[in-house]
């Protein structure tokens, strides 16, 4: 499916194809077809395998195979050797290397051997090569840096495979999908393979939703069934990133307090800043019996919020708090020094993509200078200002 959402993502079929037959292995054919699932054209690709092996069981061939009822079993050095002797670009040997090692660690994990002697069965096929490496291929030819991968949707229930009877998702699948986020379905097979797994747990990072985009191109990859409940499809989008200001997640504390002198409070905003806050507040509201209250809230980094929470019980009248995380995104930022026809400034910019989007003259510096030389506040901060505009 990642290979069908690439192909309908607009890499050449043909070019595809081309670059497969470099890997010099047993007679195969690669075929694709537009179909629809729930009403959603995508791309199906197949690897058809004519004939891989001979079927006699316990024969062992020089490169480490054991062939089994039609299946090449190979060790992560056997899928190398073949990877390593094919005429793909290097980079492309590369990552398609690393994706079976990242299967290979799963696999030695899930069956408690070592790297080297774990075997792949199902995944150690021609079809299954085919298709991590071309799947590299396509992501190297449509020019793309940088995979995002959203949750992962699995099934539920049992599959037959050559160990048997064995569990959806597979044990390889969640060993591979450690560190993503995985949702659960009702329905009864397979969503997320090994092999799928392989490839975005090692091309790709685990994201909620992917970055601010110039979107350019988008791909479905059919799957083989036409399911009812979800679209078997898998889709993948392109686009180049837009500059955007940097993100970061915050945790806010917050209380209601309908008890607390305005001294009390001030004295808690510098015990909160002193502790770690970003940000503190309040904003007025009204609680029960119609008394007049604020909401005090403090923006907190993650080390901070241990610090913040206790403060707000020892120092406030409040009975509880509340937390939750948020995003935030915020300017590049630099402290500067301007000359003005008052004084010297201390300046902080804030910077998008390299250009200036903020300036905000430092207050206590502004302040001084306006005491100093008996001039009015403002026309210190415009001087200040238009200084560091300048520049």
């Amino acid at each position: 499916m990642i290979l069908g959402a690439l192909v309908d993502a607009g890499f050449d079929f043909a070019t595809l194809k081309q670059e497969l037959s470099k890997l010099n292995l047993p007679s195969f054919n690669i075929t694709s077809q537009k179909v629809k699932r729930c009403g959603i054209g995508g791309t199906k690709v197949d690897v058809v395998i004519r004939k891989e092996v001979p079927k006699e069981l316990g024969v062992r061939s020089q490169d480490s195979r054991f062939r089994t009822q039609g299946h090449a079993h190979r060790k992560v050095e056997d899928i190398y050797n073949i990877i390593d002797n094919s005429s793909v670009n290097e980079d492309v040997k590369t990552d398609s290397k690393k994706v079976f090692l990242r299967l290979a660690e799963a696999e030695s994990k899930v069956h408690s051997t070592l790297v080297t002697e774990a075997y792949f069965h199902e995944v150690g096929a021609v079809d299954a090569i085919v298709d991590i490496v071309g799947s590299v291929i396509a992501i190297k030819g449509l020019g793309i840096e940088k995979i995002y991968a959203s949750p992962m949707r699995t099934g539920y229930g049992y599959m037959e495979c050559l160990h048997g009877r064995l569990p959806i998702p597979s044990p390889v699948t969640l060993e591979l999908l450690k560190g993503f986020q995985v949702d659960s379905t009702s329905i009864p097979y397979e969503l997320v393979t090994p092999t799928g797994a392989a490839i975005l747990a090692t091309l790709g990072e685990a994201k909620d939703k992917y970055p601010t985009l110039s979107l350019s191109q988008v791909g479905y990859g059919a799957g083989k069934r036409d399911n009812p409940e979800l679209p078997n499809l898998l889709r993948v989008v392109i686009g180049e990133v837009l500059p955007a200001a940097a993100a970061e997640e915050i945790w806010v504390v917050e209380t209601n307090i309908d008890d607390m002198t305005g001294e009390i409070c001030g004295y808690i905003f510098d015990k909160l800043f002193e502790a770690g806050a970003v940000d503190v507040y309040t904003t007025p509201i009204q609680m029960k019996k119609c008394r007049p209250a604020i909401l005090l809230t403090a923006l907190v980094p993650e080390q901070a919020l241990a610090r913040v929470e206790a403060i707000l019980f020892d120092q406030s009248t409040t009975f509880g708090i509340r937390t939750y995380k948020i995003s935030r995104k915020i300017l590049e930022r630099e402290i500067t020094q301007v000359e003005t026809k008052y004084g010297t400034v201390r300046v902080k910019i804030g910077r998008l993509d390299g250009q200036i989007k903020s300036i905000s003259p430092e207050y206590e510096d502004c302040k001084k200078i306006a005491e100093e030389r008996n001039v009015p506040l403002k026309l210190v901060y415009s001087a200040a200002t238009e200084a560091c505009s300048g520049e």
